[in-house]
């Protein structure tokens, strides 16, 4: 579970640099300011948020299979919750991250475009 856990942080971790208009600006100002700012950004645990989602549709899929079925269909339902809460967790915390990235180069009079 840890190394799917680690998984999901890598791959979510390999997110683009945002699209910036930074007329006027150079680009080694951009390029500290896009430095400081993601900075801020990796202030997100998301490898603790993937766990702790992993940890919820571990025991939401443990219990859904333990009531539709038997020991080993309750292991499968947990096994599945696992992963599909561990990667909405992922998920959720990386969009945080882009979001406050985002965030931060507005707030230093850029434009993001996306």
């Amino acid at each position: 579970m840890k190394k799917f856990i680690l998984f999901l942080v890598f791959v979510a971790g390999c997110a683009d640099d945002p699209i910036v208009d930074n007329r006027g600006r150079s680009d080694a100002r951009y390029q500290k300011d896009l430095a400081e700012c993601r900075s801020l950004a990796n202030k997100v645990n998301t490898g603790g948020k993937a766990a702790e989602q992993a940890a919820v549709g571990l025991a939401v899929g443990g219990v859904f299979g333990a009531v539709i079925g038997n020991s080993d269909s309750a292991q499968k339902a947990a096994g599945a919750g696992a992963v599909s809460g561990g990667m909405s967790g992922a998920a959720k915390a990386e969009e945080r991250k882009k979001t406050i990235l985002h965030r931060c180069l507005r707030g230093r009079g850029y434009k993001v475009l996306g």
